[in-house]
This record gives C-alpha cells, structure tokens and sequence, in this order.
C-alpha cells in the first residue's frame, strides 16, 4: 500500500483473521499501529462486515490471511503445529531424525 492508503476487504462473519505486516506499519479502525515483523490476530466482532486497514506514513505491504476455523483441537511448539501433544512429539522427534526433508 503507498503511504497513507486504505484497504478494505469484506470477510464472512464465520471467518477468523489475522494480517503480517511485512514492510511499514498499519494502523485499524481502532487506533492501533501494527508495526513491521508483527502480526496481528483480527477480532471478529458482532456486526463487523469485513476488515480496514489504512499504511502509515511510509508504504507498507502486508499480508491478510482469513478462513473459517477447522473446530479442530491445536497443539503448537515453535514452527510444528498439530492436533494432539503425542503427534506433535512425534513431530519434533521425526524433525530431529532428519525424515521431514
């Protein structure tokens, strides 16, 4: 986005989101400045219709991810994310032994 550029982007009520702001700072509806290398997980509060994003004073590029939610457990430990705590041990364990490459 050039400096000071708006975007705009309808999402389904029964989406979750969240924006990676690569490059440049954004700032939301709310006032809240989302600077370089953060990401930012977007609430998907009742009545909203989608998100807006506006780039601060310098050109900013991000990216947006949204989709509905699986409903599925999560288990997480750095890069590796799985559904239970033993597939994820096995994971790790499976990394270690050099058979994810």
């Amino acid at each position: 986005l050039p400096a000071g550029a708006r975007f705009e982007q309808p999402l389904p009520a029964t989406h979750n989101a969240f924006v990676f702001v690569y490059q440049g700072a954004l700032k939301f509806d709310s006032g809240c400045l989302q600077p370089e290398g953060r990401m930012a997980i977007l609430a998907n509060t009742p009545g909203s219709d989608g998100v807006r994003l506006q780039a601060s004073d310098t050109p900013t590029r991000a990216i947006l991810v949204a989709g509905k939610p699986l409903g599925e457990p999560i288990a997480q430990y750095g890069p590796f994310v799985m559904n239970t705590e033993a597939e994820l041990v096995q994971a790790v364990r499976d990394f270690q032994a050099g058979r994810l490459a």
